[in-house]
C-alpha cells in the first residue's frame, strides 16, 4: 500500500466516523449517513451487543453511539485499581463501563482521532459522573502514553480499520506492562480467504476488507511480543468473516521483528 492510498483510507475512516456523532444528538443510533458504519446486519454491530444491565449503567447517548462488533468489557476481566486503555473509543461506552469496573483507584483512557467522537465521549462521561476517565486525541498506531503504563488494552472493531496493523500491535505491546492483558473485539477473516476475497465482501471503511485472518492475528501478536494468544469467533458478519474475541498477554520477553503480512498487500494493512 502506498503512502498516498494509506492516507486516503485513513481520511475516509475519519470522515465516516465523524458523521456518526451528530446522529446521537437527535436521539438516534449512530450511523454514517448511509447506514451502519460497519457493513452487515444491524444485529451484528452496535449497542445490541451489550446487556440491558450494561446499557443501564451508561447515558443513552453512549449506548446509541456504539458502533463496535462486540463487547470487550465483558471479556477483559478488569480489576479494581487497574489502568485500562480503549483504542478507538468512539462515544465512550467501553471507557465508561471500564472506569466503573476499575473503580476510583483505577483509570480508564480512551483514544480516538475523531474530534466529533471525542467531544461526544467527554459529554457522556460527564453525564455519567465518572471522574476517572481521560480521553486522548491520537492515532492507534502512535499511542500517546508512556511505555509499560497500562494493565489492560481493549478495543472494539477498530484494529481492522488501521492501515498499519503491525504498528498498532507493536504499540499495544509497548504501552502494556509486562504481563498486561489484551482483550479486544474485532472482525477476523477465516484463514482460507485471500485479501482480495475479503475486499469482495465489503469495504475497508465498512470493517470488512481490512480484517486480518486468524493466523495473521496470532502471528502478528506473537511477533509484537504477546503470548497465550487466542482468537474466538462469536458471530458471522459476512461469508467467512466473523466478529471475534482476541485475547493475549504481554510477554516478559523482547518482541520479534516480523511482519504480519507481505508488504505488497493492498487489501488490508
Amino acid at each position: 500500500m502506498t503512502t498516498e492510498s494509506a492516507d486516503l483510507l485513513r481520511e475516509q475512516v475519519r470522515e465516516r466516523y465523524a458523521q456518526a456523532a451528530p446522529a446521537v444528538g437527535t436521539g438516534s443510533s449512530a450511523t454514517c449517513g448511509d447506514g451502519s458504519c460497519c457493513e452487515g446486519n444491524a444485529t451484528d454491530f452496535g449497542e445490541g451487543l451489550y446487556s440491558a444491565a450494561q446499557r443501564d449503567e451508561i447515558p443513552d447517548a453512549a449506548a446509541l453511539a456504539s458502533l463496535g462488533c462486540g463487547n470487550p468489557t465483558a471479556v477483559a476481566d478488569l480489576r479494581e485499581g487497574e489502568v485500562v486503555l480503549d483504542l478507538g473509543s468512539g462515544g465512550g461506552i467501553d471507557v465508561i463501563l471500564s472506569a466503573k469496573r476499575v473503580g476510583s483507584s483505577g483509570t480508564a483512557y480512551g483514544l480516538d482521532f475523531t474530534d466529533e467522537m471525542l467531544a461526544l465521549a467527554r459529554r457522556n462521561a460527564a453525564e455519567a459522573g465518572i471522574p476517572n476517565v481521560h480521553f486522548l486525541k491520537g492515532a492507534i498506531e502512535q499511542i500517546p502514553l508512556p511505555a509499560d503504563s497500562v494493565d489492560v488494552v481493549i478495543s472494539n472493531c477498530v484494529i481492522n480499520l488501521s492501515v498499519d496493523k503491525p504498528a498498532v500491535l507493536t504499540e499495544m505491546a509497548r504501552v502494556l506492562k509486562p504481563g498486561g492483558r489484551l482483550g479486544i473485539s474485532d472482525v477476523v477473516a477465516e484463514d482460507h480467504l485471500s485479501q482480495e476475497e475479503r475486499a469482495e465482501r465489503g469495504s475497508h471503511v465498512g470493517c470488512i476488507a481490512g480484517a486480518l485472518s486468524t493466523n495473521e492475528y496470532v502471528g502478528g501478536l506473537e511477533a509484537a511480543g504477546f503470548e497465550d494468544v487466542s482468537v474466538e469467533f462469536t458471530h458471522e458478519v459476512a461469508d467467512g468473516m466473523h466478529g471475534a474475541i482476541v485475547k493475549a498477554v504481554r510477554s516478559h520477553r523482547p518482541a520479534k521483528t516480523l511482519p504480519i503480512v507481505p508488504a505488497t498487500s493492498a487489501g488490508c494493512c
